[in-house]
């Protein structure tokens, strides 16, 4: 291979990563300032949720993405806020990663791997990396490392999430965030470039399969 970028160069997943662990950290924390008030926690939390945003566009990050963020802190907040239970709080994060899993997964199952879709996305390839068996074969191996990142978090926050354990929720959010996100890119960048063989041109350059002689 000689492409010299990674996936954490490709996707910048690590940055957002990092600014996704704020808003609920913050909220443990009003929540134990303020007495276990949940409506504190969910004003604390929006109010980092709309720094973190503010300061995401100033440095040109897309509106799209931002503002989804923005919208999941939002729900989560309302969710609290409606049950009166700050371990709600945490209640979307549980239910997205065990959806994302599955997504994760069925789309292996029907041969568009996600990450081969978001990479190429991402290199303005659309869906030409699908006509090239090496990449088709090594973007669905990288992506399982995803669904086994997805299947972790929900392994921890299911039975804390269930005990009420706010803190440790909060704590589990903040370290399977940033650091499991940077891991995943990292394992399933290796995961690719041991599934490609010798002498394949790389990401940006996909090799459609030779059509068969007549």
């Amino acid at each position: 291979m000689t492409q010299p970028e990674s996936l954490a160069g490709l996707l910048g997943g690590r940055r957002a990563a990092l600014d996704a662990t704020v808003p609920p950290a913050v909220f443990v924390v009003g929540w134990l300032a303020a007495g276990q008030s949940v409506g504190i926690g969910a004003l604390a939390a929006l109010a980092a949720a709309l720094g973190v945003a503010a300061w995401r566009l100033r440095r040109g990050h897309r509106p799209s993405a931002v503002l989804l963020g923005l919208l999941g802190v939002c729900v989560a907040a309302l969710v609290a806020l409606r049950t009166g239970r700050a371990e709600d709080f945490f209640l979307l994060q549980l239910v997205s990663n065990a959806a994302s899993a599955l997504v994760w997964a069925l789309s292996i199952l029907v041969r568009w791997p996600l990450l081969g879709l978001v990479v190429g996305t991402v290199l303005g390839q659309r869906t030409r990396w699908r006509r090239d068996p090496a990449l088709l074969r090594a973007y669905a191996r990288g992506s399982w490392v995803w669904v086994a990142q997805y299947l972790v978090r929900v392994a921890v926050f299911l039975p804390l999430y269930a005990a009420g354990q706010v803190v440790a929720l909060g704590v589990a959010r903040v370290a399977l965030t940033w650091p499991l996100v940077a891991a995943c890119l990292a394992a399933s960048w290796w995961v690719i470039r041991r599934s490609l063989p010798p002498g394949h041109p790389g990401l940006r350059h996909p090799r459609p399969a030779e059509a068969p002689a007549r």
